[in-house]
């Protein structure tokens, strides 16, 4: 694949050329400056600050936050039906909310992230997301159910500013030898706000009889919700920081040197939807992950109804199946980081979700908890831990073109397959058993699966960083491997499947 390949359209290609050569001689005087050699062809200076780390680690946190309350009513779905005498199918939706509000506002916030940047983005989410914590301390009242749930789409739709936020975190901030660490730990902090939502909830609230006791257990765990959402948005208002002031790769600085007036979101769109293997990314992605969102919204009902009264339990396996996955999405994100070997991993970690599936299924019924926790545990460490993959893998895939529309459109299909898998899945145990259901979603693992053998490896971002590291070290041996001829002459790099 030659470098213009990778740099997408002619169009991009004749931006990144013109503006290169000013920023060529630019980056000369910087060189001068730091007592590098000279010369039209220098290197753009980088720079890694430790700043970073609080950077990602902010990111994670109000991410926890938002991704707790996601289901925090669903695992204890028998409670909240009692309490706001609902039906299983609306408290279903508390969780549903979440994938549905994504679907049509993803586009307008992504376009706003290449637009402002990341930290309105950052502040969007946690005012929004503080607001919706406070609208649910006082909708605990029987009768407020409808103030509850207008909490929740608050809360649902801060997440639309948060999903698609830890390749673009860690693209704009961290080194290309810690990028899919970064990445993880910007999903880890998701994953982990799942496992509390599935641990502390059922702690928090006891199935009792006395409503005006299981109000003052619900108003507890609000307000705790909505203490830390406060804390958090005052932290990004003081703390978070847009980018920082010298790029950390040679692919960021080369990023950085498009001028905006030359960006169009929908023609970075049409790039994407013209990119085959990204495609078939988007669908292999959302059939897992939508997988992922119906298993855990239904855990509940699929809990008690082998092991009656278990809400306690079902929420620990629920914590489970998410810190499971957060070791493996950690795991994954630093071997990809050693090895770059993104599609034979992304299709190892695919296939064992699937193989998980399927023991989970067949093991459900057997009357054992234990072997559920380890099934459920097995079943975690694969299909969460695919989640960091997918986005990694779709930035390789779609290099120059912005992180946040990459992840974005991936997060859509994840939520669009999430809300058909929840309510087939559901309708199907009502109606049959959990067997059956969990069947379902197998058979479409088993799908995505195939298709994600078919996704070809065309490494992008890797190709870029590669030749501009050949570009620097050609500059220390004299020759002439210039920024301009860098972006304007076709060279082949290494293939790296």
């Amino acid at each position: 694949m030659t470098e213009k390949q990778a740099l997408g359209d002619t169009k991009l290609n004749e931006d990144l050329e013109n503006h290169v050569k000013v920023e060529a001689g630019d980056a000369v005087q910087r060189a001068e400056d730091q007592s590098q050699p000279a010369g039209q062809g220098a290197p753009l200076p980088t720079r890694l600050y430790k700043r970073r780390w609080m950077i990602v680690l902010l990111f994670s946190s109000y991410s926890l936050c938002n991704s707790f309350q996601w289901i925090q009513y669903g695992i204890i779905n028998n409670i909240f039906m009692k309490f706001y005498n609902v039906d299983a199918f609306t408290i279903d939706w508390m969780s549903m909310i979440y994938m549905l509000t994504y679907i049509p506002f993803i586009f307008p916030v992504t376009w706003l992230l290449d637009k402002k940047g990341l930290r309105v983005i950052a502040l969007v989410a946690t005012a929004l997301n503080c607001a919706g914590t406070w609208i649910k301390v006082a909708s605990v009242k029987p009768n407020l159910f409808a103030v509850t749930f207008l909490g929740q789409f608050c809360c649902s739709f801060a997440q639309v500013f948060i999903l698609g936020m830890p390749s673009r975190i860690a693209s704009v901030w961290f080194g290309s030898e810690e990028v899919s660490t970064a990445c993880s730990i910007g999903v880890f902090g998701n994953q982990l706000g799942i496992a509390i939502g599935f641990l502390v909830p059922p702690i928090l609230v006891p199935n009792v009889d006395d409503m005006d006791e299981l109000a003052h257990h619900i108003s507890i765990m609000f307000y705790i919700t909505a203490g830390v959402a406060t804390l958090l948005f005052i932290l990004v208002v003081c703390v978070f920081q847009e980018r920082p002031k010298l790029p950390p790769t040679q692919a960021q600085a080369t990023a950085r040197t498009i001028p905006p007036e030359h960006y169009s979101y929908t023609a970075s769109i049409l790039r994407l939807l013209r990119n085959k293997p990204f495609i078939l990314l988007i669908i292999t992605y959302g059939l897992n992950v939508g997988c992922f969102y119906a298993v855990g919204t239904l855990l509940n009902r699929m809990i008690i109804e082998h092991y009656p009264g278990e809400e306690v339990n079902a929420g620990r396996i629920g914590l489970t199946i998410v810190i499971a996955g957060m070791v493996g999405s950690l795991i994954c994100g630093i071997w990809l980081d050693k090895t770059k070997t993104y599609k034979q991993t992304t299709l190892a970690v695919y296939f064992m979700s699937l193989v998980g599936m399927i023991v989970y299924a067949a093991t459900l019924n057997l009357g054992h908890l234990w072997v559920v926790f380890i099934t459920a545990g097995a079943l975690g460490f694969f299909m969460t831990g695919y989640l960091p993959l997918g986005f990694e893998f779709a930035v390789e895939l779609t290099y120059p073109e912005s992180e946040g529309t990459s992840s974005g459109l991936l997060n859509c299909s994840a939520q669009v397959f999430g809300i058909i898998f929840t309510i087939c899945q559901g309708k199907i145990i009502d109606h049959f058993n959990t067997l059956a259901g969990n069947i379902f979603l197998c058979v479409f693992l088993l799908i995505g699966t195939i298709m994600t053998g078919f996704i070809k490896s065309d490494l992008r971002r890797q190709n870029a960083n590669r030749l501009a590291k050949a570009e620097a070290e050609g500059q220390m041996t004299g020759q002439d491997y210039g920024a301009t001829a860098l972006i304007s002459k076709p060279q082949t790099p290494p293939s790296h499947a």
